[in-house]
């Protein structure tokens, strides 16, 4: 039991999914969690599900906190540390999970030096997640540990001393889900094409990907021996590569990556823009 109260600016996806790994590993009681949000709603869905202490006040929220997690959407974190500048106790730890979001431009919003900046992943909803951290030189031991055992909540965790590392993680590890989804999706689609039902061929997809992971773990081999292993000369796996390395799908996918790296250099620069209400969900909102 970490005995910290934990203030969540933001209770959306991820916010819930680190609420119920910290409950779910006995680290946190559901009173020491607070999440804040504009959506009256979502804060009751919360207290119903966890028992959480729902609020709608950012500020009151974190003057009650030892941990602050900003869990915005990046667009509007300006103005959410503009309303949170003041109301952080000078001995809290603030915890960003927000893309892009620099020690430097979370430190000078909120005129606090005690942060960690971390990227998490979608599997972390399931504790199934990969999060790389790091910490501002004013951050504590104790304090790292706190932060260590919260991102732990969400599956395994890397600290790294430098920086730089967060947006090469929010391309690679933060963003990689999608990648993944996509494939799947492709795959999915062309075995509905050759005349599968959807949910065989969804059935067909997963289980090859889970077990093509399961199996990768298992062994000590790197992953092009283990795809020289299934791929027979003159076969059918030699054919399907050939034609996925005409069409430069490794190429894309770095270039895909390399995209998603400039995109978070380039959130940390941005100034806050207008998300219409409709296009805004689970409390992220603020």
């Amino acid at each position: 039991m970490l005995n910290k109260i934990i203030a969540f600016i933001g209770p959306g996806a991820m916010a819930e999914a680190m609420l119920s790994g910290l409950i779910r590993r006995n680290l946190a009681a559901p009173t020491h969690l607070l999440v804040s949000g504009p959506r009256v709603e979502r804060g009751q869905q919360l207290q119903e599900k966890y028992g959480a202490l729902p609020f709608t006040d950012n500020a009151e929220a974190a003057r009650q906190a030892d941990v602050v997690v900003l869990s915005v959407k990046p667009q509007r974190l300006t103005g959410v540390m503009e309303n949170l500048k003041g109301s952080i106790n000078k001995d809290a730890l603030v915890l960003s999970i927000i893309a892009g979001a620099t020690l430097k431009k979370i430190s000078k919003g909120l005129g606090h030096h005690t942060i960690v900046r971390s990227m998490p992943n979608t599997p972390a909803q399931i504790g199934e997640g990969i999060t790389v951290w790091t910490a501002s030189a004013s951050v504590t031991h104790e304090q790292k540990e706190t932060a260590q055992a919260i991102l732990g909540a969400l599956g395994q965790e890397v600290f790294v001393e430098d920086e730089h590392y967060l947006d090469m993680a929010t391309a690679l590890s933060g963003t990689g889900p999608a990648y993944v989804f996509m494939f799947m999706e492709a795959m999915i689609d062309a075995g509905v094409h050759m005349g599968f039902s959807r949910r065989i061929s969804e059935q067909l997809v997963v289980q090859t990907i889970s077990g093509s992971v399961d199996f990768y773990k298992t062994n000590e081999m790197h992953v092009a021996a283990l795809r020289n292993q299934v791929t027979s000369p003159g076969g059918t796996s030699a054919e399907a590569l050939y034609y996925l390395e005409k069409a430069g799908f490794r190429t894309a996918i770095s270039r895909a990556v390399w995209a998603a790296y400039q995109r978070s250099l380039e959130l940390g620069k941005e100034q806050p823009v207008h998300i219409p209400e409709s296009h805004s969900k689970d409390g992220d909102n603020e």
